[in-house]
């Protein structure tokens, strides 16, 4: 590889998402639902859509309910591709 294309790839910054935990029932889980808001593409009104994703949170620290951001990583599992980064809110 050559020089640009190995500091292209350290540069690339990773995916962050800021969601609230919906369930964290498995163990060293926990299911964020990120709400985006997004114009309708015919009538133009703003809808909310909501997207789950399965993050792992090592130190089980997040509560249902929390704010928290995550951040994208490789394939963990069969569902898991994000970790935790923090709690923003309790």
């Amino acid at each position: 590889m050559s020089d640009t294309a190995t500091a292209a790839t350290e540069a690339k910054a990773k995916k962050t998402r800021v969601g609230v935990v919906a369930s964290n029932k498995m163990n060293k889980t926990i299911v964020v639902e990120v709400e985006r808001r997004v114009a309708h593409p015919l009538f133009k009104k703003i809808v909310r859509k909501t997207s789950k994703f399965y993050a792992h949170d090592e130190e089980q620290k997040a509560a249902i309910g929390d704010t928290v951001v995550i951040e994208e990583s490789r394939p963990l599992s069969k569902l898991k591709r994000w970790n935790l980064v923090e709690v923003l809110k309790h």
